[in-house]
């Protein structure tokens, strides 16, 4: 699993890795997951784009969690990472986007991601959405980190603070980056894709606010869950009002 995950982490296109030691807990965490895959599944996606997945496993086999997975609707995609050649044709007869033989070098992996990636596409087409996958329709933010580079993206980001010439990213998975790009610079750049300014420090995905109250110090809004509480400024609060309840038309 190391190797694998090592060389997906190589690869450009992939952003968020989930891992499972086996189908059981894989299925558990596709069914009671994380906040990144609630949201996915709350907007019409399936939990996670892709599963790489062994033939042989403990427990459920990679084929029995398979079915599992293509009953899911929408389903993710599906690559089996093994060391037989035997079960090839039944995964190919599963839908399974590529069979990738161990040892898996890096350019046989990012082949497979390609045809994944290419996947990905005829379903955007099929759907009649493919301007979701459009070149930087989800901005890719590349945060440095002790000498590695993180890759995180905008749909991934809740709210963003103001801190002097940089910008503090909070995402959904309770983490936060720091970026050197200023608070204003990303208003101008996220703004059509549905981020609002509440107050001079705040940036604020709408989709992530449920909450619009009044507080000791003026108004407020909650994000999420009521994890945070965030204030929002006189300047800001009638624009904000506006949003949340339509009142502001487009042109």
């Amino acid at each position: 699993m190391e190797m694998l995950t090592h060389r997906l982490e190589n690869n450009p296109h992939v952003g968020k890795i989930f891992n499972a030691v086996d189908a059981s807990e894989a299925l558990r965490f596709i069914s009671y997951g994380h906040p990144i895959l609630e949201e996915r599944k709350a907007n019409g996606l399936p939990p996670v784009d892709v599963v790489f997945a062994d033939i042989h496993m403990p427990g459920l086999t990679g084929m029995e969690m398979a079915r599992v997975f293509a009953a899911l609707n929408p389903a993710p995609l599906l690559v089996f990472v093994s060391g037989h050649t035997d079960e090839a044709v039944n995964a190919f007869d599963l839908g399974a986007v590529d069979y990738v033989l161990k040892p898996y070098e890096q350019p046989r992996l990012d082949k497979a991601i390609d045809r994944v990636l290419d996947k990905l596409r005829e379903r955007a087409d099929d759907n009649g959405a493919a301007e979701q996958l459009a070149p930087g329709d989800d901005e890719v933010i590349p945060v440095e980190l002790a000498g590695t580079t993180k890759l995180i993206q905008r749909g991934q980001v809740q709210w963003v603070e103001a801190q002097g010439d940089y910008a503090r990213l909070y995402t959904v998975d309770g983490s936060s980056h720091l970026v050197r790009i200023p608070l204003a610079q990303l208003e101008e750049r996220w703004g059509r894709a549905g981020f609002v300014r509440i107050h001079r420090s705040y940036l604020v995905a709408q989709r992530m606010i449920t909450e619009l109250r009044m507080g000791q110090g003026g108004y407020q809004v909650v994000i999420g869950n009521g994890q945070k509480v965030l204030p929002v400024s006189r300047r800001h609060t009638r624009e904000l009002k506006d949003r949340l309840t339509g009142g502001v038309r487009n042109g």
